[in-house]
């Protein structure tokens, strides 16, 4: 069978039994504000697990698009390594809701496995929870019971809490698992030693593929377990892993997901696959990651230097240092890939092919820019070397320094050490490694205590019913439903949760409402609107003292009239780019504040003065139209796309939707507008700029911020003619830059002058030392100007040696050049310099026959001068 078939066989086969086919949520996770990429099936439906969003089909299957790179489930550096980990990877999964548990689980897991996929069941084995005396739990005897209605005891094996209880983190629903495991070992090696003794001790060949999670906790935050009201079935199997066992091959990467893509690579690199580790590994770094960038970038996420997009640029950079250090490919070439990528999943993920020509781009530009950083990198490393002759390894600072700067990979390090005979520093480079960690884990670090319920009687009943009123209403009554406090290293916060809602929580781009909540005894400010999942949550720096109490929910009125008219502006803009650029123009990201937005958009090239012009000219005419807005809610999102309304990549649409429309601009848009494009009163683009491969970025300013903006402007060219009394400031500034010009050029011809009377007066200073010219002297000029000078000198003479200093601006600078028949003698400026430099408390280095250092001690710099004279003539 092939991939295709067997994802296919997975979804029909769980259809038949009445669960609903659902797709993939996007790989990159823009709800949860803990979770950057989807890394489980079970991501999208957490809100139902949490009890936050209504069941509505209580069977379900999919196969969801999932990465592990970074966080709990760190697997990069062992992509490539091994045969079988992944960043990018299928997991196939059914779900119960509430529906069936234990027995049914485990019987369609068996049927699939064996009767329809046909897996030899004395290849399999099993286990189940053996229970946990400190959370009091007992050995799961009843999904034991029920794996013995269809295999042997011996092949039912007890697992302990780290591989056989699932949880969702360090609170919230969780429950025992029980994992299936396959022998794909040949016959011989399967007599000489039982797979039951290998299952869950890292064996390449006796690997779990099927995870059955029973979810039946809560995990609180002391650390307890209590019952869930409803209990749920979770499960995962791998794709690729699957496709392993069942197309006979011992290497996840042997299967046709893999084998298209290395193809490729081998071809083009004119290499084979299956010769060389090292090359061998490489070309499997590249199939991986290769998928990992393209499916990330189509699902919205473009490679950069923050959060997620830092990920999918280190993944990225990652395949290319594989590539360039062991396949010898020193060119763009992994976004030819996509060809063979969207070959093979095209049908099943139409996103690939939808997005295919962007992405190459994106890609394409992101290999050439890492390439010159990569090379740049390297000569870094060679200008190490060169300065530190006498080391026996590089150190951990400057090995980290590469990564962290250069991205270059400690094993990258490694091997151009080893071509000096040298030795890397890993313990220096691990410290730093971990420093940088920990430093992360800090900023990230939070506390969360249990969600306490006001009323318990009413917690099932509204937590499913959650609602926002906030289009319509600005100032409701309201009931607190629930609270936790939240430790953060910035202090403590209240989360609170209301049945219904007016305040709008941030999301797709929009930040969240604040205000207050206030009833006849108390006032509490709410400072901010955030979504978790599908729940909006209201954060508070104090914790209502009457929590029984109904209370007013009042929107801050200003604040959320500026956000409507920036976000209203970023759909006039969106429409704008379109109508002026052409429609290869789609949003990528966006940012809508009360003081401006900001508007990712892709295209390749910088806009000209007429195109901002254009653009703003379109969006004020909107304005100036005072258009009206047509608001469609909670319609089937295939009517809403008939419409024409424009849908983002990356984002994920329930079967309803709501559109904004404004005229001929058509959104699908849960945020929050104007009535009437009039109240945005002017639009003006303050900034336009790339921030990726192919994507710009606008900022721009609209209403009183806009009118800010250009009084500001307007105060400023009015100072501007004050200053250099003129009425036209242009024309003044223009007079003004030539003045400029003419001066620096009669301060250089000065300079130059001078420089050659220094010149004469210093090569009558030459004294013969032992047979060497030497010029030792401290200049009045900065440090530019001496190397300069001491190129110019070395055209004199030959065995000539100069060392020149200078004290300018309280800094103390060293030069050092020789001739090149002195440097065939064996005379070396660089460890010259570094030994004379210490006489300045300074550093520096260079090469043979250059080199050049900075001091904090200006007032040593004739005992540094001394020192380097020294060391010549010994």
């Amino acid at each position: 069978m092939t991939s295709a078939e067997i994802r296919h066989t997975f979804l029909s086969f769980f259809a038949s039994k009445g669960h609903v086919i659902v797709p993939s949520a996007p790989m990159v996770n823009k709800t949860d504000p803990n979770l950057m990429f989807t890394n489980a099936g079970m991501n999208q439906f957490k809100d139902i697990f949490l009890g936050n969003k209504p069941i509505v089909s209580p069977r379900v299957v999919d196969s969801q698009k999932c990465l592990r790179v970074s966080g709990k489930h760190n697997d990069l550096e062992q992509v490539g390594i091994d045969t079988y980990h992944h960043t990018m990877f299928e997991m196939l999964g059914n779900w119960s809701f509430g529906d069936y548990f234990k027995a049914d689980a485990i019987s369609y897991a068996w049927e699939l496995l064996t009767k329809v996929y046909k897996i030899d069941k004395d290849r399999l084995y099993v286990t189940v929870f053996e229970g946990d005396k400190k959370d009091g739990l007992e050995p799961d005897y009843e999904a034991k019971d029920q794996w013995l209605r269809f295999i042997a005891p011996e092949r039912i094996l007890f697992g302990n809490k780290k591989d056989n209880f699932w949880e969702m983190g360090d609170q919230g629903p969780c429950g025992p698992c029980s994992e299936i495991h396959v022998d794909i070992r040949d016959d011989e090696e399967r007599k000489k030693i039982s797979g039951a003794e290998l299952v869950n001790k890292d064996n390449p060949l006796v690997i779990e593929i099927w995870n059955l999670v029973f979810i039946q906790y809560n995990r609180k935050a002391d650390g307890s377990l209590e019952t869930l009201p409803h209990k749920h079935v979770d499960t995962g199997m791998g794709l690729e892993r699957l496709c392993m066992v069942l197309q006979n091959v011992k290497s996840n990467y042997d299967t046709d997901v893999f084998q298209p893509l290395i193809k490729y690579i081998a071809e083009y690199s004119e290499l084979k696959y299956g010769d060389n580790e090292k090359t061998d590994i490489a070309m499997r770094v590249v199939a991986d990651h290769i998928r990992a960038v393209a499916f990330a970038i189509t699902d919205g996420q473009l490679p950069s230097n923050t959060g997620a997009g830092y990920v999918i640029r280190r993944i990225l950079r990652r395949a290319v240092r594989y590539a360039y250090s062991f396949l010898n490919i020193k060119e763009p070439f992994l976004f030819e890939l996509l060809n063979v990528l969207c070959e093979q999943m095209g049908e099943a993920y139409p996103e690939l092919l939808e997005q295919k020509s962007f992405c190459k781009r994106v890609i394409a530009e992101e290999e050439t820019s890492f390439l010159r950083t990569l090379e740049t990198g390297i000569q870094k490393f060679h200008a190490y070397i060169n300065a530190n002759p006498d080391k026996n390894n590089v150190d951990g600072d400057f090995a980290f320094e590469l990564f962290d700067t250069f991205g270059f990979p400690i094993d990258l390090t490694a091997l151009m050490a080893a071509e000096f005979n040298k030795d890397v520093d890993l313990n220096g480079f691990t410290q730093n490694l971990e420093k940088q960690k920990e430093r992360s884990r800090k900023a990230a670090a939070q506390t969360l205590s249990d969600w306490i319920f006001v009323d318990e009687n009413k917690a099932l009943d509204n937590e499913s019913t959650l609602t926002f009123c906030g289009y319509d209403d600005w100032d409701v009554n309201i009931d607190i439903l629930k609270h936790r406090k939240v430790t953060t290293k910035d202090g403590t916060l209240y989360q609170l949760v209301f049945p219904m809602t007016p305040f709008y929580a941030e999301s797709g781009g929009q930040v969240g409402d604040c205000g207050m909540i206030v009833n006849e005894h108390e006032s509490v400010k709410i400072i901010n609107t955030i979504k978790e999942n599908d729940l909006s949550i209201h954060l508070a720096e104090s914790l209502p003292k009457y929590l029984h109490l109904p209370f007013r929910a009042i929107v801050d009125v200003e604040h959320r009239k500026a956000v409507m008219a920036n976000h209203s502006a970023t759909h006039l803009l969106h429409k704008a780019l379109r109508s002026i650029l052409g429609t290869h123009v789609e949003q990528k990201g966006s940012y809508v504040g009360p003081d401006y937005l900001r508007f990712d958009f892709s295209h390749f090239q910088k806009l000209t003065d007429d195109e901002i012009i254009a653009v703003e000219e379109y969006v004020n005419a909107s304005i100036r139209e005072n258009v009206k807005k047509d608001e469609l809610r909670n319609i089937p999102i295939d009517e809403a796309k008939k419409k024409g309304a424009m849908a983002l990549f990356g984002e994920k649409y329930g079967d309803t939707v709501r559109v904004v429309s404004f005229g001929d601009s058509v959104e699908l848009c849960g945020g929050t507008h104007v009535e009437a494009t009039g109240s945005i009163g002017v639009f003006k683009i303050i900034s336009e700029g790339a921030i990726a491969a192919g994507i710009r970025r606008i900022e721009a300013v609209t209403a009183k911020a806009a009118f800010d903006y250009l009084n500001q402007q307007t105060h400023t060219v009015q100072e501007v003619k004050n200053l250099l009394k003129v009425k036209d400031a242009l024309k003044g500034v223009e007079n003004l830059v030539e003045q400029n010009n003419n001066l620096r050029k009669e301060i250089e011809t000065l300079k130059q002058e001078k420089l050659s009377g220094m010149k004469d007066v210093l090569l009558s200073k030459t004294k013969d030392i032992n047979g060497i010219n030497v010029i030792a002297e401290k200049v009045e000029i900065d440090s530019s100007a001496i190397k300069d000078l001491a190129f110019e000198l070395k055209q004199n003479k030959d065995n000539l040696a100069i060392i020149l200093g200078s004290n300018q601006n309280g800094k103390a600078a060293i030069c050092i050049v020789f001739t090149d028949d002195l440097v065939k003698k064996g005379l070396h400026a660089g460890n010259i310099i570094r030994e004379a430099v210490k006489e300045i408390d300074g550093g520096g280095g260079g090469q043979a026959h250059f080199a050049t250092a900075g001091g904090k001690s200006p007032e040593k710099i004739d005992m540094a001068i001394a020192k380097a004279k020294d060391l010549i003539i010994m």
